[in-house]
């Protein structure tokens, strides 16, 4: 398994970005930890509702809107992951400032391009 990426503002909905994210992780190897507003499953992906106590999590991609990340502030930063891929529209300067801080990097970018195009 190659490193272990947590999908913020999962969905079964298959239109949703996050839905084909982690799809697509799935497909090139990824371990994926889903945490969404509704509970589900996308593939063998169980879609938590709650923070989930997980380790070596190396990349957290988020698609929520800044005001809904807040109350998750505290539980990113605990994971410790390497970096945060705010996809278009997840953009938020508080969080990026905050990781920044913990020595996280920080990615405006969109991880179905990155997954696309090799960079992720």
């Amino acid at each position: 398994m190659k490193n272990k990426t947590l999908v913020l503002g999962a969905s079964e909905n298959p239109e949703r970005y996050s839905n084909k994210a982690i799809l697509k992780l799935l497909s090139k190897g990824y371990e994926v930890v889903a945490i969404g507003k509704k509970a589900g499953k996308v593939k063998n992906v169980e879609i938590q509702t709650q923070p989930v106590k997980t380790d070596d999590i190396d990349t957290v991609t988020l698609y929520l809107n800044p005001l809904h990340q807040q109350p998750y502030y505290d539980y990113i930063r605990s994971l410790k992951p390497r970096r945060i891929i705010f996809n278009p529209g997840a953009e938020n300067e508080e969080l990026e400032s905050l990781a920044a801080q913990d020595g996280i990097d920080i990615l405006e970018a969109c991880t179905l391009v990155m997954l696309g195009t090799g960079q992720y």
